[in-house]
């Protein structure tokens, strides 16, 4: 039997070979199934009428009814317009048009009753509606869903043909007319009663014509539970399934010669309760004998680093070989002098390996990497060129896994012989909610204390205004024998206006802070990267006392004399990144500082994030305020995670809540169930065959 929810949409009533293509082009839509998931953005209140002696300018969208009167043309041809009085039983309002006047006059000049819906406005002396939507009141009162208007949204393409909001409604009632006994029921009978779900067919007429504002909420948590449940069953399935079948290296635990070695030769502080714990978890996912895939959350600054390299060395004292990669080679250089500093006078192998090796180097790393004599290779990309083998690869750390894209990641997969063990680490913390849906396949682990001795960042808000008193800091701190980050934004779209603002900045910095007095470095994007390099190099040996830079700095600067860091033009840049930037400062124990520095006139949400941060150092409370103010979609990472949310009704920032009963539900269902063979599940599977799959499986690299 046909499905007519496949069919195409040129042949539905109302659009035709043209008006199909734009819809497939502007909107994606290409069957009449497409149409009807195609839900409004909002909903507008049409319940009251006024009466017209009760409107005036101020009001929203409003409703009136009553009679056409007195229509009349006015102006030239070019600048022609058209009048009418509108009439019920308080007074008269005037209507004006500029478009179809002919059209108008001739429609509406019959005396029957109407419905009007517009803007009031006040045009010279009266108050007018321009151009209103008008229904015919009979037609009205037998329409369904007429106390709710939905709003659909099109684009201006769409409107110059007449597919606006209210076309793409009359387009969904032809289709549930069309197709309403060809709806099947998408999620099984027991969960629908079980959890007093509106049953498919009725949720989707109630999105589309709303019978009032119960109905619709109803209809809305319909659509959000399904969505979330789906998304969930589908992770915790894949999660199952890798535990059952990934075969991982086992690390026994009393193989830690080396972790002992480091602790007493090298590091003369003790962990902090997180990081004795997320070792300990760690320790167990390596003795499981399954493939460990955990991705580890902390802060800036809370110690994941160490504990990344405690557990490589447990690998090491195993026999495996293990190695890091990390998105840049400051970082890399940076990993390499801190693991070569805890790993002093231990027989350990260690080897830094990025785009600018020497040649000859190059060689000696390879074949120490393939004869299995070097235990740790730190690197960057150049980890993923197909001339790096490992003997014994064992253990894959990834760091700030968000730089990296799904294919670099996979690379590393293919040069071992087993499943590696995998540790993801991000220093973006990521909201419950987003993390369970993004990484909800993986183990997570959270670093959520800071070492003793660190005082909180102070940070602060200065619009250009107190430029002044800003520099007149800065000189306090240096006097002190302290150093000054200046971060300048660098954004893709606009990188040549970009780079002018970081040069006019560095301009009018050397003006206050004159060399050879003060010592200013510059590094940005458009640097060799020797030049780079050597920028960085003098700011880190306290050559230079102020880095001026761009976001390259964001990851990868650990100089722990710098207390001070202004961040220019802070409004263009999202809360995540804000807090990975302030992170650069308070590495040491003195007192630190970071300024945000704005224009004098900023947008309401910019000022929301402003004041988040200087508010809070918490990096958990403000992932979740930036997922609240900007939504998943931009939260950084998650166009790099491989996964599509495709949320059309859920918004994991509002439905958090739902998403852990929902959680909840998926994996008792397959607690009982785990692999859906059930017959009340076979819907289940169906649905889940349906989805679009992760990109890739995170047990083949994460």
């Amino acid at each position: 039997m046909e499905n007519k929810m496949l069919n195409s949409l040129q042949f539905l009533p109302g659009v035709g070979p043209k008006k199909a293509e734009l819809l497939r082009s502007e909107l994606g839509m290409e069957t009449f199934g497409d149409l009807l998931y195609y839900f409004p953005y909002r909903y507008i209140d049409r319940s009251r009428f006024y009466k017209v002696m009760e409107v005036d300018e101020n009001l929203p969208y409003i409703q009136i009814r009553g009679r056409f009167s007195r229509f009349a043309l006015t102006g030239s041809k070019a600048r022609q317009r058209l009048t009418a009085v509108f009439t019920d039983d308080s007074g008269n309002i005037q209507v004006l048009w500029f478009k179809g006047l002919k059209w108008i006059a001739d429609t509406y000049a019959n005396g029957n009753e109407y419905v009007l819906f517009g803007k009031p406005v006040r045009y010279g002396s009266q108050i007018t509606m321009v151009h209103p939507e008008i229904e015919e009141l009979a037609r009205w009162e037998n329409k369904m869903g007429k106390d709710l208007t939905p709003m659909y949204n099109t684009s201006e393409k769409m409107k110059n043909i007449g597919l606006n909001s209210k076309s793409i409604q009359r387009l969904a009632e032809n289709v549930l007319k069309l197709c309403y006994a060809d709806i099947s029921e998408t999620l099984p009978s027991y969960i629908t009663s079980k959890y007093q779900l509106m049953p498919l067919r009725e949720a989707l007429r109630e999105m589309h014509f709303p019978s009032n504002n119960e109905q619709l909420t109803r209809a809305q948590y319909r659509f959000k539970f399904e969505e979330l449940f789906y998304i969930q069953l589908k992770i915790i399935r894949l999660k199952q399934l890798r535990k059952e079948r990934s075969e991982g290296y086992i690390f026994t635990r009393d193989r830690d010669k080396l972790v002992r070695e480091c602790f007493y030769k090298n590091i003369p502080f003790k962990l902090t309760g997180a990081q004795t714990r997320v070792l300990q978890e760690i320790r167990h996912f390596f003795a499981s004998g399954r493939q460990m895939n955990v991705l580890l959350q902390g802060d800036v600054g809370s110690g994941k680093t160490l504990v990344a390299l405690l557990s490589m060395l447990i690998a090491v004292d195993n026999g495996f070989q293990t190695c890091i990669m990390v998105p840049t080679e400051i970082l890399a250089r940076q990993h390499y002098a801190s693991f070569c500093k805890y790993l002093e006078g231990l027989e350990v192998q260690v080897a830094l390996l990025t785009g600018s090796t020497k040649a000859a180097d190059r060689r000696v790393i390879y074949e120490e990497i393939s004869s299995g004599k070097l235990n740790i290779l730190i690197g960057t990309h150049a980890l993923i060129e197909d001339t790096v083998n490992f003997k014994n690869l064992g253990y894959v750390v990834i760091d700030e896994q968000h730089r990296f894209g799904v294919a670099q990641r996979a690379a590393l997969w293919e040069k071992a012989s087993l499943n590696p063990h995998i540790l993801v680490m991000t220093a973006t913390p990521i909201p419950r909610t987003l993390a369970m849906t993004l990484y909800g396949d993986l183990d997570v682990c959270v670093i959520d204390e800071m070492p003793p001795g660190r005082k909180p960042i102070i940070t602060r808000h200065a619009n250009d205004s107190k430029r002044l008193r800003v520099f007149g800091w800065m000189e306090k701190i240096i006097a002190q024998g302290k150093q000054v980050y200046v971060v300048y934004p660098l954004i893709e779209e606009s990188e040549t206006l970009d780079y002018k603002t970081l040069e006019d900045g560095v301009e009018g910095i050397s003006r206050a802070f004159p060399p050879p007095q003060y010592g200013i470095a510059v590094v940005h994007g458009r640097m060799k990267p020797a030049d780079k390099e050597y920028s960085m190099r003098w700011f880190a040996s306290g050559g230079a006392h102020i880095l001026i830079a761009t976001t390259v700095i964001e990851v990868g600067v650990d100089v722990p004399n710098a207390t001070m860091m202004v961040i220019e033009s802070a409004e263009r840049f999202g809360l995540s990144q804000l807090h990975q930037l302030r992170g650069r400062v308070g590495r040491g124990a003195d007192q630190s500082y970071c300024i945000l520095m704005t224009a004098d006139r900023i947008s309401e949400n910019a000022m929301q994030r402003i004041e988040a941060m200087v508010e809070t150092n918490d990096g958990f409370t403000l992932a979740e305020t930036d997922m609240r103010l900007r939504g998943p979609g931009d939260i950084e990472g998650t166009r790099q995670s491989g996964f599509d949310l495709n949320l059309r009704v859920a918004n994991l920032a509002r439905d958090g809540q739902l998403l852990i009963y929902v959680r909840q539900i998926a994996e008792a269902i397959l607690d009982d169930d785990c692999d859906l063979k059930k017959p009340e599940n076979s819907l289940l599977i169906k649905q889940l065959n349906k989805m679009k799959d992760h990109s890739f499986e995170w047990r083949k690299i994460s």
